[in-house]
């Protein structure tokens, strides 16, 4: 098993897609699950709900199916998940007991793969194919374990039913909210999400992660009118200074003393010439907070200071919201099965309880929904020695981690089987 895991990997490290174009990483996982002993496979617009953010225009949805069917994607499966609608669910049924849920996330990020000789996807021949995309993040391994966990419960013991959630669109905090209401987690009774490294070595493994951020991402598009910046400055209304001050004074929103919140703006852009007056403007943004109540008091104030940034230049503002998530928190009776599994499991050589992540993520879409009814979650962080950080050119993930994960991540399941009759 470990050597297909290993395949499966690094066939997809060599074919990142970021989020709602993840037509060859789809297509790939399909193509492996069929070859399994899978009661049922949900694909595309049937795995996902109708709300979908930063869906990309038509013209690079088009690029990419295109880019994945000249990668060898089945034409069938590609039609299938047209328009962007990527992403599958696998069921595993095994008779009476609870319904399990695992969720992997599967897209990658714009950065632009190392190709140094030390690099060892470029050393050994599966650097990404997609220049200025990578998986920086680890989520080609998630795919991966994915697809080995229901090798391996199918092969147990295990009774109830197991259903493996391939997510698209976690870097964009995009696509967990479009699965967690696309009905195929209202009956599961236990959820799981994975993630690899996160600064935790090879041989550790954290049973309970918290402290996610809850994050909401937008674009504010200013439009002013242009004119001659020397002749007549006077007839312009000034896009980019009213940019400037948004920006300016989103930084200036009060903290919150009820825990830890954050701003930024991250990137900004805007007008043609140094002799014209800008009538266009841009700043894609971000606001977080320690609970989900925390982050709405900022993304409140910060649409606020947008709007009123806006009319102090006398322009037009349009707010796009990019990605949205909420906090979540992993609870104590799953973290305690996952500790036990991860301590029979060879490889392994320190398990740690609990830790924060001091992040975002969009899995606590899925985690809040299995918990408002009435189910348990947690977020397992399985550790992988990495030799750059995540989300940097150099990342990469020891494959010994693979087979750890799925050996921690299927006895969970296991015992969960028995534990929750």
């Amino acid at each position: 098993m470990h050597d297909t895991l290993v395949e499966l990997r690094r066939d997809l490290h060599r074919h990142p897609e970021p989020a709602w174009r993840e037509f060859y990483t789809t297509a790939r996982i399909v193509d492996e699950l069929e070859t399994r002993t899978v009661d049922e496979l949900h694909v595309g617009p049937e795995v996902l709900g109708e709300d979908r953010t930063a869906v990309p225009d038509e013209a690079e949805l088009d690029e990419w199916y295109d880019r994945a069917r000249e990668a060898g994607a089945r034409a069938d499966l590609l039609d299938r998940l047209r328009g962007g609608n990527t992403g599958a669910v696998a069921v595993l049924r095994r008779g009476e007991g609870p319904t399990v849920g695992l969720r992997v996330d599967i897209d990658g990020l714009p950065i632009t793969e190392s190709d140094a000789d030390d690099h060892r996807p470029a050393a050994e021949g599966f650097r990404s194919a997609n220049e200025g995309y990578m998986h920086a993040c680890g989520h080609d391994a998630h795919a991966a374990i994915g697809v080995g966990v229901l090798d391996a419960v199918a092969e147990s013991d295990f009774s109830g039913t197991l259903k493996v959630f391939f997510q698209p669109g976690e870097e964009m905090v995009a696509g967990g909210r479009s699965m967690a209401e696309g009905g195929h987690l209202d009956d599961v009774d236990s959820l799981l999400a994975v993630h690899v490294g996160l600064d935790h070595p090879t041989g550790e493994v954290v049973a309970g992660i918290g402290g996610f951020l809850a994050v909401s991402q937008f674009r504010a598009d200013f439009t002013g009118e242009a004119a001659h910046a020397g002749g007549h400055p006077e007839r312009g209304r000034n896009a980019v200074q009213a940019m400037a001050a948004a920006v300016q004074n989103l930084y200036a929103i009060p903290r919150h003393a009820d825990g830890a919140t954050r701003v930024n703006a991250g990137r900004v852009g805007g007008g043609t010439a140094s002799n014209i007056v800008p009538e266009e403007a841009f700043v894609d943004a971000e606001v977080r907070g320690e609970t989900t109540e925390l982050m709405e008091y900022v993304d409140d104030r910060a649409r606020r200071v947008v709007d009123h940034a806006a009319a102090m230049h006398d322009c037009e503002v349009a707010v796009t919201q990019v990605g949205r998530a909420p906090s979540g928190e992993s609870d104590e009776e799953l973290v305690a099965v996952v500790a036990d599994a991860a301590e029979v499991t060879d490889g392994v050589d320190t398990v740690t309880r609990r830790d924060e992540l001091g992040g975002s993520e969009d899995a606590t879409y899925l985690m809040n929904k299995v918990q408002e009814n009435g189910g348990l979650a947690a977020y397992v962080c399985v550790g992988t020695d990495h030799p750059g950080g995540h989300h940097t050119p150099t990342f990469d993930v020891d494959e010994a981690s693979l087979s750890i994960g799925v050996d921690v991540l299927a006895t969970a399941v296991e015992e969960i089987g028995r534990r929750r009759p």
